[in-house]
C-alpha cells in the first residue's frame, strides 16, 4: 500500500473502532489500492492534511484489495474514493485525486471551524 506520512492504515477489523467509533472528530477515509496511480498522487496531499489539520480531522486509509468487506459495505467502486465519516456515518464522498487546496475547500463544510 502507498503510505502517506501521518496517515494511519485501517482494516476491515479495525474500521469500526478507528472510524465509526472516532466520536466527534470527522474521519477522512481514503479507499486505496497498490495499483492505483491517482492514489499515489494523493498520498502527499493526505499526509499534509493529516499534519496540518490534526485537530480538525483524522485521516486514515484502507486498502480495498485486502479489506473487501468495508469497500463493499460503502459501495466503493473507484479508487481513490474519499469518504468523510462523522459520528459513525458517512457524510461526504468524493472520487478521484485532487490538489490539496481543492480538497480542503471540499472538506470545509464538514470540518469544525479552525480555532
Amino acid at each position: 500500500m502507498i503510505h502517506a506520512e501521518g496517515v494511519a492504515e485501517v482494516t476491515d477489523t479495525t474500521f469500526g473502532t478507528e472510524v465509526l467509533g472516532a466520536g466527534r472528530l470527522p474521519v477522512l477515509v481514503e479507499f486505496t489500492a497498490d495499483w492505483c496511480g491517482p492514489c499515489r498522487q494523493l498520498a502527499p496531499v493526505l499526509g499534509a492534511i493529516a499534519r496540518e489539520e490534526a485537530g480538525r480531522v483524522k485521516v486514515v486509509q484502507i486498502d480495498v484489495d485486502h479489506n473487501p468487506e468495508t469497500a463493499a459495505r460503502y459501495a466503493v467502486l473507484s479508487m481513490p474514493t474519499l469518504m468523510v465519516f462523522q459520528d459513525g456515518e458517512p457524510v461526504k464522498s468524493m472520487v478521484g485525486a485532487r490538489p490539496k487546496r481543492r480538497l480542503l475547500q471540499e472538506l470545509e463544510d464538514v470540518l469544525p471551524a479552525a480555532v
